[in-house]
């Protein structure tokens, strides 16, 4: 079969064996494959980004000297089935698959190991128990978006944003766009948008921001008071005084009072979810001191360098730090079922898709953020630089 490997940097076509499905495991002719922000980070910073796995308990992740095929936001069709299957998805079916898979006694993620390839290739195998049909007629296009998709997905449900509220996304590339169309379709009313690209701000109100800011001329940090927030300290305390008085004045116990609010949530300060989807040095630190006080703060971009923030700004403002990664297979299914069911758009993601042949010049149009945000992969087209969707 034809597949796109990456080692030193480099990325180019060969001729690889087919691949054979082990136990537990299907084999699937690919149909499409997105390019990944994660993709284009493993291409040039694997090394480092190996070290950080080890530390945390994956000691498999991809090294530079080492062969490997990336991909792992696919959407496949069934070849064949290995001993133990229980083939209840018959070959000829349209598929989405988690992207990891057993090996022996260990679990691999597809497409960043040299033992486990991935989607950049004319087939892949995948966990047969991870393996999802495509329903209501879903594109192979759309449906190859379940996986960035259900990252988005995953970081909406860890930021916990109220209908009512105000999510701000900062930083509108295909993350943060997937957060965005994710948003809207879960009925947060307010959702602002920030970026330094044009492109890219077009692209997040075709995904539903109500708000879109120029990152380089206007911020979102501000107007805290049209929206109910507490914007410093001195406004906090003032907040603290005037409700202890306020309640002083009832005819019980001011302390009861307040205890019964707490209970019904009236006394949970308002505050904004912030998705941080840049992941570069500085930008955690530039949202910590523009956010208001209690604001709560998704982290969703990957920095691959090290990152300093000043903790105290964040203690006097009390802000709710949280980082992400990745789905549950739960948060998968539901979000491909989302797309499938008109629920979920993704379609203002896609701007491109090329052959094999055409990957590298894909990584490098990718990164021209007026023009591109996600670029698919057909192992069949013989395009050599990205061409719209048919």
């Amino acid at each position: 079969m034809k597949a796109v490997i990456c080692k030193d940097k480099t990325l180019r076509v060969v001729d690889k064996a087919n691949p054979q499905p082990g136990k537990g495991h299907v084999l699937l002719n690919v149909l499409r494959c997105g390019i990944c922000g994660s993709d284009l980070h493993a291409r040039t910073h694997c090394d480092h980004w190996a070290d950080l796995m080890a530390k945390t308990g994956y000691p498999q992740f991809m090294r530079s000297s080492e062969e490997v095929i990336l991909g792992h936001e696919f959407c496949g069709e069934v070849v064949e089935h290995g001993l133990g299957c229980t083939k209840a998805i018959k070959p000829g079916t349209r598929v989405v698959a988690l992207p990891i898979r057993r090996q022996g006694q260990a679990v691999d993620m597809l497409g960043f190991t040299a033992r486990s390839a991935g989607a950049y290739a004319e087939q892949v195998v995948v966990e047969e128990s991870l393996m999802l049909p495509v329903p209501n007629g879903l594109s192979s296009d759309l449906a190859a978006l379940t996986e960035p998709m259900a990252v988005g997905y995953h970081a909406v449900r860890r930021g916990e944003v109220p209908k009512d509220g105000v999510a701000i996304v900062i930083g509108c590339g295909p993350v943060g766009l997937s957060i965005i169309s994710v948003l809207k379709a879960q009925g947060v009313r307010t959702v602002i948008a920030s970026d330094f690209s044009a492109g890219r701000r077009a692209l997040a109100k075709q995904c539903g921001a109500d708000i879109v800011i120029d990152g380089s001329t206007d911020t979102p940090f501000k107007n805290w008071d049209d929206y109910g927030f507490i914007g410093d300290l001195s406004a906090n305390f003032e907040l603290g005084v005037s409700t202890r008085e306020k309640l002083g004045k009832l005819p019980f116990p001011w302390w009861h009072t307040w205890r019964v609010a707490e209970t019904l949530g009236f006394a949970e300060p308002k505050r904004p979810v912030i998705f941080e989807c840049v992941g570069a040095p500085n930008i955690l630190q530039h949202i910590i001191n523009g956010a208001p006080l209690y604001a709560r703060i998704v982290v969703v971009g990957v920095c691959m360098a090290a990152d300093r923030i000043e903790p105290a700004m964040a203690i006097n403002k009390e802000i709710d730090l949280r980082f992400v990664l990745g789905y549950t297979p739960l948060e998968f299914r539901d979000c491909l079922h989302m797309i499938a069911e008109g629920k979920l758009d993704c379609a203002p993601l896609i701007t491109g898709v090329v052959g094999l042949e055409g990957v590298e010049n894909a990584f490098s149009a990718l990164g021209d953020p007026e023009k591109h945000a996600k670029i698919l992969i057909d192992p069949q087209s013989r395009a050599i630089q990205p061409v719209p969707v048919q």
